[in-house]
């Protein structure tokens, strides 16, 4: 299964293998669960927009038993609630050193890296892209995300991307069932 739009910078099969072996799948969510834009109201409160399709993508995982979680840069009670709302119990927010955070996840879960899956977009995600078993981003990433993804989403972030991702990685472990 690949999106015509899909970029791959590894093989398909090799993809394939990876996204086999993925148990827990981390998300950015500026740039990845949302557009990457920050919105503000008049009064200075911040607002966020999720797509339904990374949503529901997001209980598909969850009901496979492929577990998902957040590595924020940004503290959000958007985010707290969003991940409240959908079944995201692994949140961090507020995180400078997101490499230090994936081994805190590994030890705290029992897993390689070799069984996550990562999706992120700037620079400040690339040490933990270049660690995990399935690194992905989206194609308004910056250079550097895209160069050390494994694919490349068709969707944009906030758009289905999130979902793209899950529905390859559930393909590949033959959990897709819709």
């Amino acid at each position: 299964m690949q999106a015509n739009n899909q970029r791959l910078t590894i093989g398909i099969s090799e993809l394939h293998e990876r996204a086999r072996a993925i148990a827990l799948l981390l998300l950015d969510v500026d740039g990845i669960l949302t557009d990457g834009r920050l919105y503000f109201s008049n009064s200075g409160e911040e607002m966020k927009t999720f797509h339904t399709l990374d949503g529901q993508g997001i209980r598909f995982a969850l009901d496979a038993g492929i577990g998902v979680g957040i590595i924020t840069g940004r503290e959000s009670t958007l985010v707290t609630q969003r991940c409240k709302d959908l079944g995201i119990n692994i949140i961090y927010q507020g995180v400078s050193d997101k490499s230090r955070v994936l081994d805190q996840i590994c030890a705290e879960h029992n897993l390689s890296t070799e069984a996550i899956a990562y999706a992120g977009d700037d620079a400040p995600d690339v040490p933990v892209l270049e660690r995990v078993g399935l690194a992905a981003s989206v194609p308004a990433g910056h250079r550097c995300a895209l160069e050390a993804a494994h694919m490349i989403t068709a969707a944009q972030g906030g758009s289905g991307a999130v979902r793209e991702i899950i529905d390859f990685i559930l393909a590949s472990q033959g959990k897709l069932t819709y």
